[in-house]
């Protein structure tokens, strides 16, 4: 797989406060990365920093080998408080992103507007019938559906845009278990058959195991220090079953090595 993202030597701080320092990654087209560690190691202003939203204080952020210093329609984000628009409907939220990159507020008063549009919503309807919505959810509007509804809106949201990075963070921390289960095995299919490569943060190593082909933890040697990658785990299928599942047993096994790796270390699991 070709290298598709490059974190150089980042470093970020906030006013005194250095989060992160010399942290070194890369990411190949294709990897579905999970990353863990403990609340303020930097999970989130790592995504943010991919996704151009963020600068980094030191170090330079790749993506296809260029510095993207801004958010665009190549790296779609899903935060965990859906980001829907309340007074938009299921169809108006999925479809605004690309109406506004091709036409702005100006160019939605012209006639191909109008034809576009009607392009946009049957992509969009498909998109519902793909996360398992129903067509007649298009009309609804946010207040009107579940959580987990709520965040399969938010992921053909972003999804329409056709990313090539697609970047999650915490996105299923607030559903039910329930909700949470089948929403773990709707994106690993997503993933599958998409290609898309996925950077997912969690506190969870079980879901993190279930979900990655990759699990990177972030933490610190110094509660007083800045986070780096503490350990780096490759996930390889086949230690998952049929179903695309990681057996518990062998859930076990990695989550162990994970919670007893020595820093630093990367290990290509042999499974058997």
């Amino acid at each position: 797989m070709s290298e598709l993202i490059r974190l150089e030597k980042i470093g970020v701080t906030y006013s005194s406060k250095k989060v992160l320092d010399a942290l070194d990654l890369t990411i190949a087209a294709g990897e579905f990365v999970a990353v863990c560690g403990e609340t303020g190691c930097g999970k989130s202003t790592m995504l943010r920093l991919i996704l151009g939203a963020e600068r980094p204080t030191s170090g330079r952020v790749l993506i296809d080998g260029r510095e993207l210093p801004r958010p665009d329609r190549h790296r779609g984000y899903v935060p965990q408080k859906y980001s829907l628009f309340p007074d938009k409907t299921v169809l108006d939220n999925i479809t605004f992103g690309p109406e506004m990159e091709e036409f702005g507020l100006l160019g939605m008063l012209t006639p191909r507007f109008y034809r576009r549009r009607a392009e946009l919503r049957d992509r969009a309807r498909g998109y519902l019938r793909q996360m398992g919505l129903q067509e007649s959810d298009g009309a609804k509007y946010p207040d009107q559906l579940s959580g987990g509804m709520q965040q399969r809106v938010a992921i053909a949201q972003a999804l329409i845009m056709r990313p090539k990075i697609l970047l999650m963070d915490e996105a299923f921390s607030a559903l039910d278990p329930a909700t949470r289960g089948g929403m773990q095995r709707l994106v690993r299919k997503l993933w599958a058959e998409t290609g898309t490569t996925i950077l997912f943060v969690t506190h969870n190593i079980s879901e993190a195991i279930f979900l990655g082909t990759r699990v990177i933890v972030l933490g610190k040697d110094d509660p007083a220090g800045s986070s780096r990658v503490m350990f780096d785990l490759e996930i390889p299928e086949d230690s998952r079953e049929a179903s695309g599942v990681v057996g518990r047993d062998e859930m076990d096994r990695l989550a162990g090595l994970i919670e007893g790796a020595g820093l630093g270390e990367k290990l290509e699991i042999a499974v058997g």
